[in-house]
């Protein structure tokens, strides 16, 4: 439907404007009309003027969980305790000091006002509320259980960012190291290696070969700099491109599910989200064809969002849940069987949370495994580097001592 700018005079005889949906610009006079407003102006909104508005807006949407998680959770007070809608958002924006929620939520009431459903007035905002968000939104208002659907966005929300806290949090420690690790062996091999080495070759000693890989090493890196440099931006921003791409997504997102010690943790965090959107979606009445759309559009993993597009397209060739499943990758059997049990007994929400549950446990279990797997890997790199520099450094001194004492 055609999107009009207009401008208009209200009945304090005041100059306001905004923008409507309306067939025609007939009805878009009519919808101002009943709202007792004198339009001057009607200009139908072009697309392009309509996608620059909502590009500047998701560029200044930088909305914190914790804000996101506060809204939902007042709003859903407020709800249940009978307020109306609308006057619960003029409450939020209020109360809200994050300017760019306040400024959505002032956005959404004035949508609301013009006609538009709560649902599709969160849409306008994705950088703020994601496509599950919305989508279990508009499934809310269909059934009329807006206020259940609000306690499991709640839920799925802080479980979300607890994951990802911990994901983070188990990663911090090892990127610390690693840095700190990258910038001694380059202070050791630009610097210290150089003055030895100087000192060893005027006492006409053969070096021994970690000295002589560590003054290779240095010669490379202080006679093609700028080109290793070069190398490394080029290398960083060809990656930020491709990974923009769906094939570039989808290639990253593989890796990460079947690298070795961290792709176990991101494939149990991955079936933990699914099983718990799921979940929701089922409970909250929504069809499985359109639960498989939003799960393929909010799992956050291109190589599992092309899963979920396959077996669509199987789920409509007249297969169940559960087959297209069992061939499907990343499904574990235990998945697999408690939804193929859910069908069979007509619970599969029950079946689906059951399986969240197990695989939220799992994934506090592989986020401590994997705290404990890096450590050792962690020092056995150290040691390898101090090691290396040791045998460059010493090697050449033990020698150079043995002259001395000759001489």
């Amino acid at each position: 439907m055609p999107k009009y700018i207009y401008q208009a005079i209200n009945q304090n005889g005041e100059e306001i404007s905004g923008n409507l949906e309306a067939e025609s610009v007939e009805v878009a006079t009519f919808i101002l009309g009943s709202r007792d407003l004198i339009p001057s102006k009607i200009k139908e909104q072009s697309k392009s003027e309509s996608d620059l508005w909502l590009k500047v807006l998701s560029l200044t949407n930088k909305v914190k969980t914790m804000d996101l998680v506060m809204f939902t959770k007042q709003f859903h007070s407020m709800l249940v305790a009978g307020i109306p809608i609308l006057r619960i958002l003029s409450i939020l924006e209020e109360q809200t000091e994050n300017k760019s929620l306040k400024q959505a939520i002032s956005k959404v009431v004035k949508d609301i006002n013009q006609g538009s459903s709560f649902s599709d007035a969160l849409q306008k905002f994705p950088g703020i509320f994601d496509r599950l968000y919305c989508d279990m939104i508009k499934a809310g208002e269909i059934s009329g259980n807006v206020p259940i659907v609000l306690e499991r966005l709640i839920y799925i929300i802080e479980h979300e960012a607890k994951v990802k806290a911990d994901i983070k949090s188990a990663l911090r420690y090892p990127i610390i190291v690693l840095v700190a690790l990258s910038a001694a062996f380059v202070v050791l091999l630009t610097f210290v290696i150089p003055q030895f080495a100087s000192v060893f070759s005027s006492a006409g000693l053969v070096l021994p070969w970690p000295t002589k890989m560590a003054m290779l090493m240095y010669a490379f890196i202080s006679k093609f700099w700028y080109l290793i440099l070069a190398v490394i931006v080029a290398i960083v921003l060809g990656l930020r491109f491709y990974f923009k791409t769906s094939n570039g997504r989808f290639v990253r997102d593989s890796i990460l599910l079947e690298m070795p010690i961290v792709g176990p943790v991101f494939q149990k965090a991955a079936l933990s989200r699914f099983a718990s959107i799921f979940a929701i979606l089922q409970s909250s009445g929504v069809p499985i064809m359109q639960s498989l759309t939003i799960l393929s559009a909010t799992m956050g993993n291109e190589a599992l969002s092309r899963t979920f597009d396959n077996i669509r397209e199987r789920i409509k060739e007249g297969a169940g849940i559960s087959a297209p499943l069992k061939s499907a990758k990343y499904f574990t059997p235990m998945v697999v069987d408690m939804i193929a049990i859910g069908e069979e007994s007509g619970k599969i929400d029950e079946m689906l949370r059951a399986v969240a549950i197990h695989y939220d446990s799992e994934v506090e279990y592989a986020i401590k495994g994997l705290s404990d797997a890096i450590g050792p890997i962690l020092i056995v790199g150290l040691a390898a580097v101090v090691g290396f520099f040791a045998l460059a450094i010493f090697l050449p001194m033990w020698d150079l001592t043995k002259l001395a004492t000759h001489h």
